[in-house]
């Protein structure tokens, strides 16, 4: 069944942004991905302890560690921030949709991976694809330079979280790894959720999207993440954010009447057809 792990993840990567518009109406941003890290953990540690799921040296701990700083903490720390700060989920998806472009142009220079002018054409078919899909809804009035600059912050660091976990990943339990991941992420946004004061309104609506967000996003979507990065290469696992934004838009429609027109629809079939181009060997 791996073949349609990538499938699988676009989907469940897609509803991260449904779930934090759920949720941080009732949470500051930090204490709500704070929250989610210990939950995580409260689940997995018992797990790892219960499967005798072998822990990796002290330097590839530490590996794991800087792996989990980038990828939880800095892209959903950044992603969460930023839409806490009046960044439309629409251009919080665009600035991250660039990814596949900033993977292909560090991997090719970092993991020495080759890029073909073929995946080049995708890479740029897939980026105006995504800037179909959100093109409506990017809102240039009154958007300040925080919350530019945490999505870009956000950008680069699931661009070098991608490329690190790719490097120094291979042979590490895949349970254990993850749970320092998590471990790191919840120590290093410690100190900025004490700074928020710790502001959550334990409604219904809160509680359903941080479970979704713990299980279905940190338990489904964060391991498929990591077996893609471990099995293929990171230009090929990263074309598949392009996928994410008009996924997450096609996702909002039903949900919050969010409209998902023809033009949306085109850019969601040059997204698919970009990923065909890099993924094609």
């Amino acid at each position: 069944m791996t073949w349609a792990f990538p499938g699988l993840f676009v989907v469940l990567w897609s509803t991260g942004f449904i779930g934090a518009k759920l949720g941080l109406p009732h949470a500051d941003p930090i204490v709500f991905l704070e929250l989610r890290f210990l939950f995580v953990l409260a689940i997995l540690l018992p797990l790892c302890w219960l499967f005798r799921a072998p822990w990796p040296s002290p330097r590839r701990a530490m590996q794991m560690a800087v792996s989990g700083g980038l990828l939880q903490a800095g892209y959903l720390g950044g992603v969460f921030a930023s839409l806490h700060h009046g960044m439309p989920a629409g251009v919080s998806a665009l600035v991250t949709g660039m990814q596949p472009v900033l993977t292909a142009v560090l991997g090719s220079w970092l993991l020495r991976e080759t890029v073909t002018a073929r995946q080049w054409l995708g890479f740029i078919l897939g980026m105006a694809g995504v800037l179909l899909v959100v093109g409506d809804r990017i809102v240039v009035e009154s958007l300040g330079a925080t919350a530019v600059g945490l999505s870009v912050f956000a950008l680069v660091s699931i661009t070098l979280g991608t490329l690190w976990q790719k490097r120094h990943g291979a042979g590490v339990d895949l349970r254990t790894g993850t749970a320092i991941q998590f471990m790191a992420a919840a120590v290093i946004l410690a100190p900025f959720a004490a700074l928020e004061g710790g502001q959550v309104r334990w409604t219904g609506e809160f509680v359903f999207a941080l479970a979704w967000l713990v299980v279905v996003l940190s338990f489904g979507a964060i391991f498929l993440l990591l077996i893609l990065i471990r099995r293929g290469r990171a230009t090929q696992v990263s074309s598949l954010f392009y996928l994410v934004p008009p996924t997450t838009a096609l996702i909002a429609w039903p949900l919050f009447g969010e409209t998902y027109s023809l033009t949306a629809a085109a850019g969601m079939g040059l997204a698919m057809l970009a990923v065909w181009l890099v993924m094609k060997t």
